[in-house]
């Protein structure tokens, strides 16, 4: 980048001529707990969250800026992580930390601001889907809301680290791995349309069919087979698919694409874009599975 950190502000290159940015907070209590993430793992999650926003628009990630608000006796060992935790992320997603401010609150609040470049393509945005397109996700829903799940059971070691039966489900809720690449990827081969799965499926298809005003139906036998998820599932006795269909920040990209497109293997069909209006699962309306809702 022509200017980094140091400046009054960075100077980031924008070869396509336009910029994809985004903006998320996470606040703790609300979005995470100090007790159950160490700050590297916080700082990754905040960088996940973003930087899937920006490969859900097709583009790919070049730049992040961090607004960090923090209690004035935490620890600077802390927030030294959190920043390396989110570079981390950032190097993963092929974008650069350039910048940002701090400030002090009484609890850890990280507001992110996220660039991407789309390489000469158009935007793949949630409201391209049509009638007959078929629906394909990239990722692993439903492992974020396992690990949380299991650690609010007390089935999960709450340390940062520590092994046990469920140890890649607590992982996930901790520290999500978003296929980066598979957004510009779904825009090479002709999206029609997609979404970053944060809030749940089926909370974030809804968006996706209401931009589109499609039908998007879920076939749950489509979705692909998860051991982890049916084993911690049957330790809470609980269905797994809630998990799946419901869970969010797990960051996986949803996306339809026309009926004649050839998938990559990372692409699993999972079902159907039809007339009407929002999701059903089955065919069945999708009732009592709401996802993550910010003001509940």
């Amino acid at each position: 980048m022509p200017v980094g950190i140091g400046d009054d502000a960075a100077v980031v290159r924008a070869p396509d001529g336009r910029v994809v940015a985004t903006m998320d907070l996470l606040v703790e209590g609300r979005h995470f707990r100090r007790d159950w993430s160490g700050p590297f793992d916080i700082g990754c999650k905040a960088g996940a969250q973003n930087l899937a926003d920006v490969a859900a628009m097709g583009a790919s990630p070049t730049a992040l800026l961090l607004g960090f608000a923090i209690p004035g006796d935490l620890p600077v060992a802390w927030a030294e992580d959190l920043v390396r935790g989110l570079a981390e992320e950032c190097a993963r997603a092929g974008a650069h930390v350039v910048g940002g401010d701090i400030s002090s609150a009484d609890s850890v609040m990280l507001a992110i601001t996220a660039l991407g470049d789309l390489a000469g393509r158009s935007p793949v945005t949630r409201g391209g889907a049509r009638p007959g397109d078929r629906l394909a996700m990239a990722g692993h829903p439903g492992r974020s809301a396992a690990g949380l799940a299991l650690l609010e059971a007390g089935l999960a070691g709450s340390q940062e680290g520590e092994p046990g039966e469920f140890a890649e489900l607590v992982a996930s809720h901790r520290r999500p791995r978003p296929p980066y690449a598979a957004g510009p990827e779904a825009a090479a081969l002709g999206a029609s349309s997609m979404i970053d799965v944060s809030d749940g499926l089926v909370a974030d298809l809804n968006h996706l069919a209401n931009a589109s005003n499609v039908l998007v139906d879920i076939e749950t036998a489509r979705l692909p087979a998860d051991p982890a998820l049916r084993s911690a599932a049957a330790a809470l006795g609980v269905n797994w698919l809630h998990w799946v269909l419901t869970g969010g920040e797990d960051h996986a990209l949803a996306a339809t694409f026309p009926p004649q497109t050839s998938l990559p293997g990372h692409w699993s069909e999972i079902g159907m874009v039809g007339n009407g209006h929002g999701v059903t699962v089955n065919s069945r309306p999708a009732e009592g599975l709401s996802g993550w809702r910010h003001f509940a």
